[in-house]
């Protein structure tokens, strides 16, 4: 078993795998999903909702600020304590009947999975809505041993049946109406009345009747945990449907998927963050179903409980001093519901299991972003650092100052790309007067590329891809060094210093 002592030691483990790992990057990705405005009214919908039902409950507390910085401080703590803390959460889980495993990537944790339910001779399971379960591809690799995952969650079943993929963190089916709903049940779901309409309730009462007797029979559930108590050993998971509870209560094995980093330190944090995640992720005051256990007990609940602590590059991330905030994330998804580029782009096309401000800091933490054309090195560029997403964040991650860096680290990466070769030139340039100016005469030169309109509208070459989504505008006809040492400067002087500006 991989100890929790590891954590943090100079020989790190492997960057994160499974569906953290894009194939084509978000401005390709972008440009081909900004051409489905069906999508785009979706998801301008979903997310507006949202927003103003945020609003209006962050609102009520007149102690907001101070939840949020205590929220901020916990999570903070738990990342300085990491190590310990991980082993004391073993303990108690142990202690209570609970069997813990580690897993270093998605390969061992899949793997893990598999035989825990091909011990349990069963072919079937049931999940509870899992953002852990889709960053390492538990579903496809449970089918290819010939093991059926069926989600519970009536947004995951609408993506499942639907043969397509989550694109936002809370409601995984955000760029689907329930037209298009409706149409997917009657092709894919059996028993379905045919003459099922697209009537919210008539949909859900649908899906509950089709899930129905996977709750009784199938012995094996598998959920992810919003949080986990080092203290006590208790896992929770917050819900609004109930499914999540008839999978955490029905089964006689329950495996568990949580992130190293989901851990609080005591039983009395819960209090902060079952007031932050509600208000932050659906606009609630609480979550409908809030579902708590401790190991095992006998006669009640599942008699089997496995737990995998899965790293898939946390502890990388958690090296880096400043990007390893972002562990802070408590999946709540204010921060999607608030930016403009996801907004306009869906989920779909960041490629990754964490779409939005946060998939585009955590993600290439992750998995890493420096392989030869990497998709995830472009995702720290798609946002406009509009700084919404830190505003909204119910633990106060600074996502746009994230970014920033993540920028930074990309061109380092780079080394012989544009930006470091741009980078560099400028500081050559910048690096004694007479090379400024020089550099300031040349650009000059660019004024009769742009001519009568002002604005250099394509550029050849490597630069293509800037003037791709932007014009460039045409250099002053005069520097300010020039005008400074012109009659019309020096007159300004003298005017300053006559008025008192110059003393």
């Amino acid at each position: 078993m991989r100890k929790a002592t590891a954590l943090g030691m100079p020989s790190l483990p492997p960057r994160g795998s499974g569906n953290l790992r894009g194939t084509e990057a978000f401005p390709d990705a972008a440009r081909r999903e900004l051409a489905d405005s069906q999508l785009r009214r979706n998801i301008g919908k979903a997310t507006r909702t949202i927003r103003a039902k945020r609003i209006n409950v962050t609102g009520e507390l007149p102690d907001w600020e101070q939840l949020r910085l205590a929220g901020e401080a916990i999570k903070t703590d738990v990342l300085n304590r990491l190590p310990e803390l991980l082993e004391q959460f073993e303990e108690a889980v142990t202690a209570r009947g609970g069997v813990v495993h580690w897993a270093a990537d998605a390969d061992e944790a899949n793997a893990i999975v598999a035989r825990l339910v091909r011990e349990t001779g069963s072919d079937e399971v049931i999940k509870v809505k899992s953002m852990a379960t889709q960053e390492i591809g538990l579903n496809e690799y449970l089918e290819g041993q010939g093991i059926t995952a069926h989600e519970t969650d009536l947004a995951e079943l609408i993506v499942q049946l639907g043969h397509d993929t989550p694109s936002h963190i809370l409601v995984p089916a955000i760029h689907r109406n329930r037209t298009e709903i409706r149409d997917i049940f009657l092709r894919e779901m059996s028993g379905v009345d045919p003459d099922l309409d697209d009537n919210p309730a008539h949909l859900a009462e649908a899906s509950r009747k089709y899930l129905r007797h996977k709750f009784m029979t199938v012995p094996v559930a598998v959920s992810g945990a919003n949080f986990g108590i080092a203290e006590t050993g208790t896992l929770t998971v917050v819900e609004s449907e109930g499914n999540g509870r008839m999978c955490l209560t029905l089964p006689h094995t329950l495996i568990t998927v949580m992130g190293i980093e989901k851990l609080l330190p005591s039983y009395r944090d819960l209090e902060v963050f079952l007031q932050l995640l509600p208000r932050s992720s659906t606009g609630e005051r609480m979550s409908p179903y809030t579902s708590m256990w401790t190991g095992v007990t006998p006669g009640d609940g599942p008699q089997n409980f496995h737990l995998i602590l899965l790293d898939n590059g946390r502890s990388a991330t958690l090296a880096d001093p400043i990007g390893r905030d972002a562990l802070r994330c408590i999946r709540c998804s204010a921060c999607l519901n608030v930016c403009p580029v996801y907004e306009r782009t869906g989920g779909h096309a960041y490629g990754s299991t964490y779409p939005g401000p946060i998939g585009a800091v955590l993600t290439p933490q992750l998995a890493g972003m420096d392989r030869p054309h990497d998709p995830n090195a472009s995702l720290p560029f798609a946002s406009s650092l509009c700084g919404a997403c830190f505003d909204a964040c119910p633990v106060r991650i600074d996502i746009p100052s994230l970014l920033v860096e993540l920028r930074h680290q990309k061109v380092e990466h780079a080394r012989f790309g544009l930006e470091a070769a741009a980078m560099r030139a400028a500081s050559i340039a910048m690096s004694s007067p007479g090379r400024w100016s020089a550099a300031q005469k040349a650009a000059g030169l660019a004024r009769v590329v742009a001519g009568k309109k002002g604005t250099i509208g394509t550029v050849p070459g490597p630069m293509s891809g800037w003037t791709d989504s932007r014009d460039i505008a045409a250099p002053p006809k005069e520097t300010f060094r020039q005008w400074w040492d012109s009659e019309e400067g020096r007159a300004a002087m003298d005017r300053a210093r006559k008025s008192g500006g110059g003393k």
